[in-house]
């Protein structure tokens, strides 16, 4: 390809073809392997026609990167960005957004109609598609799909997943003619180390040449309790080691942003950078410093004097990014990160080190996924800059040597369908298509696409259960059926009973010395004549009745569990249709669609974006928030949007008025509660006052330091928490049918939020 000053590798030629013949394309290809150029041969096809490209990221700061990458590119004039709270050159030739942004554009919500909103449009990148895998937001990858008009071409990039093939197969599906171009290529090839605490002098090979684990290292010992606590680390060899190996820069993952910051001190002392380095290091901060004045008293900026970094979500926005320029610079050697970095942000290094192959979760350690270690490791390696990546796994007890070897050798996961109808799907699919047709685009989910797969583990169950019945069946001596032996059971059971009783009004007459009565001999007569009935059954005599009356008691509860499993296949199936109807049902109850379709109430509701639609809509319809000031407003809003923390932090008290309107909007929960758990609808609502008091404060003009005084809380957590309420407030600003006052109110206290450092991405 001439439009770039370097050979094309053999999988970048493959797709650019593709794309060139009019089809769509998905790229599966390891982290680093130069998936981007692809995008750009895309870009550069569209500057060429004078047609339009959209390129979708998973993420606002990644968006945000991209922007500047194309800007720099590319004339300015031809590049925009759209993310929740920022529109540039919306009608640019190449604009960058993400993907819920993308999402929805084609509901045709807040952004006018889909064919204004698609105009001239005929390309779109989906970046990072294997976030389909996200348990909150891989929805929104299957619905861009599903709704992207099939005359634009899709450029699906991804990370290596096992089931590229089925992916490209439902694409090909639901939207156009699209192939697929899956390499395992890494430009840049990885050796894998392993660090022995017993040996922290040195870092071992992992596998032999051969691809076995290297027998030279030994297992952790295991430690609990106090011990567990004060377990020397070995940050220090580790990097040390890493130093005298020329393995550095690297980025070091660990699962705790306290850890991150904890060994970025340690490592500060280590003589990591040279007296020139640090001068460049020093005035890159002042020109940064001089542009971000709320970043001049951050206490990391010694670290970053040492050439050490941590890098984590509860830091603020403009510092990562500092952090990130001077990574890229090569004036920091070592980043400690949580896996978050791992998401598509461009940090290449020499060597990753993964702290551990084990987390912790909710329910105790697991291990890492092959796709999550892949994801980091894969950041090992700079194309152009290293003939090798290094990637070294830290020994922890809750691992063994074993099971990291494995976890390497392992290929990567499949993608999974994370589809979920929610309120707001329900009602954008009812405005524009009936009952029946909204039926026919779920079922062109991912999800039910791939049911097959998803069905897996039952259908092995049947048939399992099919061959154990099959080998079950009995061949009866006489050729009788189950049926005649199931009479001849129903006889011998009525002969029985009925000899006990007579025997019992024999022995009764008896002993008041009576003759039987002509009913009772009669009755002796019916017994004695069921007895001869039963002699003529041939099971009476038959050697093998009590194997053939077991076998159809055991065939008996196979078919129930048959009946069950069929039963959960058929769930399974349609889950996603259910849950639609389920969705519906709420909806219908609550007055939100009418013969199926929206409602005044509904249409606002249908664009909303937020975990339950219907319960902000509730609130706003139930006018608890028309008379609150722009400071109570905000604090309301970010109450109903911060999820259920992790950790236990003290409540914060709030203003009266705001308590007494979360009071309010307890009482509404309840309401839609009950709604919700008659048709089971699992849809969050929260009402978690932890950052209530902050953006009450701010909103009210509190300095940034007052806020951060209030709370032991990363100022990152606190600057998300605020961005959420902004995301809230101002689809208050553009949905239809809300009131007037709280219109005017939602924008005063979003220009009241947007200071520094919030307002900085």
């Amino acid at each position: 390809m001439s439009e770039f000053p370097f050979e094309l590798d053999d999988f970048q030629k493959e797709a650019c073809d593709y794309i060139d013949r009019g089809k769509s394309v998905v790229v599966c290809a390891p982290t680093g392997a130069g998936k981007t150029v692809i995008a750009q041969h895309a870009i550069n096809r569209a500057i060429n026609e004078g047609t339009r490209i959209f390129y979708t990221t998973p993420l606002k700061a990644l968006s945000n990167q991209k922007y500047y990458d194309f800007s720099e590119t590319y004339w300015q004039d031809k590049v925009g960005l759209l993310t929740g709270d920022t529109s540039i050159n919306r009608s640019a030739q190449i604009v960058v957004m993400t993907t819920e942004v993308f999402r929805n554009m084609l509901y045709g919500t807040n952004f006018g109609a889909v064919a204004d909103n698609l105009k001239d449009v005929k390309y779109v990148v989906l970046d990072e598609v294997h976030y389909m895998n996200d348990e909150q937001r891989g929805t929104v990858w299957e619905e861009s799909i599903i709704y992207c008009p099939t005359n634009v071409q899709i450029i699906a990039l991804s990370a290596t997943v096992a089931n590229a093939q089925e992916l490209t197969d439902w694409i090909n599906t639901v939207h156009s003619k699209t192939e697929l171009v899956d390499t395992d290529f890494r430009p840049v090839p990885l050796k894998f180390y392993y660090f022995d605490s017993s040996q922290p002098t040195r870092l071992l090979p992992l596998l032999t040449p051969s691809g076995q684990l290297n027998k030279k290292i030994k297992p952790e010992k295991r430690v609990f309790g106090r011990k567990l606590q004060n377990k020397k680390s070995y940050v220090k060899e580790i990097i040390r080691n890493l130093q005298e190996n020329d393995m550095l820069p690297a980025i070091y993952f660990t699962f705790s942003r306290k850890k991150c910051d904890e060994q970025m001190e340690k490592c500060a002392s280590l003589d990591l950078i040279t007296k020139g380095e640090k001068a460049q290091i020093q005035q890159f901060i002042d020109e940064y410093i001089a542009e971000n004045p709320h970043l001049y008293n951050n206490r990391h900026i010694e670290y970053l004097l040492c050439g050490v970094a941590s890098h984590h979500a509860g830091l603020l926005p403009a510092w990562k990014n500092l952090v990130e320029k001077l990574f890229q610079k090569g004036l920091i050697k070592v980043v400690f990160a949580t896996e978050t970095l791992a998401a598509g942000i461009n940090m290449p290094a020499r060597s990753t080190v993964i702290s551990s192959t084990s987390k912790r979760t909710d329910s105790g350690h697991r291990m890492l996924t092959a796709s999550e270690f892949l994801q980091m490791s894969g950041r090992a390696g700079r194309r152009g800059m290293d003939e090798v990546g290094y990637v070294t796994i830290v020994g922890t007890q809750f691992q063994s040597p074993e099971e990291v070897a494995e976890l390497v050798l392992s290929d990567a996961n499949p993608l999974e369908s994370r589809f979920s109808p929610s309120y707001s799907m329900v009602l954008n699919l009812l405005q524009r298509f009936s009952l029946d047709e909204a039926k026919e685009l779920i079922l062109k989910s991912f999800g039910y696409f791939s049911s097959g797969t998803r069905l897996q583990p039952l259908l092995k169950s049947k048939e399992q259960l099919e061959n154990e019945i099959i080998s079950r069946e009995f061949v009866c001596p006489y050729k009788l059926c189950d049926e005649k032996l199931h009479e001849y059971d129903r006889i011998r059971h009525i002969y029985v009973q009925n000899r006990q009783t007579y025997k019992k009004i024999c022995k009764q007459e008896r002993s008041k010395n009576r003759p039987l009565s002509p009913e009772a001999v009669k009755f002796g007569k019916e017994t004695k004549a069921m007895l001869e009935k039963m002699h003529g059954f041939k099971c009476d005599t038959c050697k093998l009745y009590k194997k053939h009356s077991k076998n159809i008691e055991v065939l008996a509860r196979f078919s129930v569990r048959m009946n069950k499993i069929d039963k959960e296949i058929e769930k399974q199936r349609d889950i996603f249709w259910n849950k639609f109807l389920a969705h519906r049902s709420v909806l219908i109850d609550t007055g939100y669609l009418t013969d199926d379709y929206p409602s005044q109430q509904g249409i606002t509701t249908s664009q909303i974006r937020s975990e339950n639609e219907l319960f902000v809509a509730e609130i706003i319809f139930s006018h608890v928030l028309d008379d609150l000031t722009p400071a109570q407003l905000a604090s309301v809003i970010c109450a109903i949007t911060t999820e259920d923390l992790r950790i236990d932090i003290p409540y914060l008290p709030v203003s009266q008025t705001v308590r007494k309107t979360l009071n309010l909007i307890r009482n509404i929960r309840r309401k839609v509660e009950k709604v919700q758990n008659r048709y089971s609808v699992e849809a969050p609502m929260y009402i978690n006052p932890y950052f209530s008091p902050l953006i009450e404060l701010w909103v009210e003009g509190a300095e940034w330091e007052t806020i951060t005084e209030q709370i032991d809380m990363g100022e990152g957590d606190i600057v998300r928490s605020f961005k959420r309420v902004v995301d809230v407030l101002r689809q208050f600003t553009t949905i239809d049918n809300i009131p007037e006052t709280l219109v005017f109110t939602a924008r005063e206290a979003i220009d009241k939020i947007q200071r520094e450092p919030v307002n900085i991405d």
